[in-house]
């Protein structure tokens, strides 16, 4: 197996109150079938799918599927005043701030909100890892 994540699927409750979620933090929908609502991004794809369905598609109870479980999405922004930013945007589209942004014990800067399904991101500044030309977060900021 390479060593990379192409795809990352949210189960939502509420696909379209998902999706304006985050085409309200500037996020650009791209063509998908109907059901799926889909976002590219650097490298992978964030998808949108009702969590009745990704249940059905695994096999499993809806139940069983909770949101979050112990993991976080990250976000790496190129100075600390855009964590500020990410994070104000975020919460006027209704997510809730679960850790004000603030410097870390590492050296860092960031903060916490979970999106209206439950998920949560983490939006931090490593000064220790500058993002590549794209955008693109590479640990060590090594290439």
């Amino acid at each position: 197996m390479e060593q990379r994540v192409s795809l990352i699927t949210l189960g939502v409750d509420d696909l379209e109150k998902a999706a304006t979620f985050y085409a309200a933090l500037g996020w650009k929908r791209v063509e998908s079938p109907d059901g799926i609502v889909v976002f590219d991004l650097i490298g992978q794809v964030l998808g949108l799918y009702p969590i009745e369905k990704l249940a059905e598609d695994i096999g499993v109870d809806p139940s069983s599927l909770v949101p979050n479980a112990a993991s976080t999405l990250g976000y790496n922004g190129r100075k600390k005043e855009e964590v500020d930013a990410v994070l104000a945007n975020a919460e006027a589209a209704d997510a809730r701030i679960l850790k004000p942004a603030q410097d870390v014990f590492w050296g860092g800067y960031h903060g916490y909100f979970a999106d209206p399904d439950g998920y949560v991101w983490e939006v931090a500044h490593n000064p220790f890892s500058p993002l590549g030309p794209n955008g693109e977060f590479q640990w060590g900021g090594a290439g």
